[in-house]
């Protein structure tokens, strides 16, 4: 998975920086200085490790979600990314009805971070996010784009309370074309899929477009309808998160004259990758499946693992790391033994609800894949730490039969399919890239291949 992206408060994924899952506007001028000076205060509270007393603003559904000592949990874990917190350089407010969002700008060892937080209208915080800082770096259309040989065309995918912004991004001519729906790995993603300054779903649509093949993105439902998504949070799973919008994308799809209806591709991301089995279950019309980089472990065991490896980045795990090892080592042996819908998401994995874990016990995805009659591509990248050979082993193992399943490993991608050097470590997703264009044309070729 991507990252351990997680919404504090809604969805985890698999990192600890995140995205804020709704769209901002710039804040009216009646707003008052208060939220910034409330945001402010409030990053004092975690810079000096006072986490009880920086729990007290926080509205009835954070208090559940993180507690003192899961906050705590969070602002570690976020150490062992970023290094020691410094200090804060800048504040700026927004407003998303009926929300405030702040942006509390902080100065960390190893690179600066946006702590945005979200108040309602009576001062509370109804949601808590660490941004990597966007301006490192500047996204670049990758050379293989051919900009006059593709349109980009605005769309909606599903309809009425969670109906989701989206591109189309259509090859010129006469079509119909074959075309993809781009499923998104965890956390409350863009249409791009934006990391920093990469953004490899943006890549993905203007490369395949440009060789033929209509692409369909959209903004993933937990960065869109984020606030919404709260108040469903206790029994949540991954058909709200991923799964329906998946399904809306593709018959919006089915809908346009200019695709080919039956050559309609998925290709699912981390996250995204893992579900596309009980995607391809759900609709079996599908012309093929694309896991990039999709695991086949269960979730809660890749947390425990990426967050083992981000703690011995330095080669020393502390005393206070053991701690926290020892005690996601307990959440996690919950899900597995003890899990019930009572379970209370404090005591889980980044206190993801009961019913999210429920509903992904027992799915094996290389297992349900191997039912499915859809041809199916899977990639990975060797320096791929958040999704490893153990996953591509998984589905190797399962479909090594089916002569309608090709597998391809490339040496110098990570998990974002970027080229790289060395061991990888989070900081190289503040550099900007393209996903390799060997990857594109690797993709392209296969759909063509099923598309006669």
């Amino acid at each position: 998975m991507e990252y351990f992206k997680k919404t504090l408060a809604a969805i985890a994924g698999v990192l600890l920086l995140s995205a804020f899952p709704v769209s901002a506007q710039e804040l009216a001028p009646a707003i008052t200085l208060d939220y910034a000076d409330l945001g402010q205060e409030l990053v004092t509270l975690l810079g000096k490790g006072d986490f009880t007393a920086a729990n007290r603003n926080f509205d009835a559904a954070m208090k559940d979600a993180l507690p003192p000592a899961k906050l705590s949990e969070v602002w570690q874990l976020l150490k062992a990314q970023v290094g020691v917190f410094k200090r804060q350089t800048g504040v700026r407010m927004f407003r998303s009805y009926p929300y405030t969002i702040v942006y509390v700008t902080c100065e960390f060892v190893q690179a600066p971070i946006d702590v945005q937080i979200t108040y309602s209208l009576e001062g509370k915080v109804a949601g808590l996010f660490f941004v990597p800082i966007q301006a490192i770096a500047k996204y670049r259309l990758p050379d293989y784009a051919q900009p006059a040989k593709y349109s980009e065309k605005e769309t909606i995918v599903g309809s009425s309370e969670w109906a989701l912004a989206a591109t189309l991004t259509l090859p010129v001519g006469k079509g119909p074309f074959p075309a993809v729906v781009l499923v998104h790995g965890s956390g409350p993603q863009d249409r791009d899929e934006s990391y920093g300054p990469n953004k490899p779903f943006r890549d993905l649509a203007v490369g395949l477009a440009s060789r033929g093949i209509a692409v369909l993105r959209y903004e993933k439902r937990t960065r869109q309808h984020g606030p919404k998504m709260l108040l469903i949070k206790e029994r949540i799973t991954v058909r709200e998160e991923s799964i329906d919008d998946a399904l809306s994308a593709i018959t919006r799809l089915r809908e346009r004259t200019e695709i080919n209806h039956s050559r309609i591709f998925v290709l699912g991301h981390s996250l995204g990758g893992m579900l596309l089995p009980r995607i391809g279950q759900a609709d079996p019309g599908i012309a093929g499946l694309i896991v990039f980089a999709g695991n086949t472990r269960p979730l809660e065991d890749l947390i425990l693992d990426q967050i083992n490896y981000l703690f011995s980045q330095d080669g020393v795990v502390t005393a206070e790391e053991k701690s926290q090892l020892v005690t996601i080592s307990a959440q996690v042996a919950r899900v597995k033994v003890a899990l019930s819908d009572s379970t209370p998401a404090a005591i889980l994995p980044l206190s993801v609800p009961a019913s999210y874990w429920l509903d992904l016990r027992g799915y094996q995805p290389a297992e349900t894949a191997k039912n499915l009659k859809i041809p199916m591509l899977i990639l990975r990248g060797e320096r791929d730490y958040q999704v490893t050979v153990v996953d591509f082993d998984g589905w190797r193992k399962s479909l090594w039969e089916r002569p309608d399943v090709e597998f391809k490993s490339y040496p110098k991608l990570n998990h974002f399919f970027i080229e790289g050097e060395g061991k990888i470590t989070p900081a190289e997703y503040d550099l900007a890239g393209n996903i390799a264009p060997y990857v594109i044309e690797d993709i392209a070729a296969w759909i063509m291949r099923h598309y006669q």
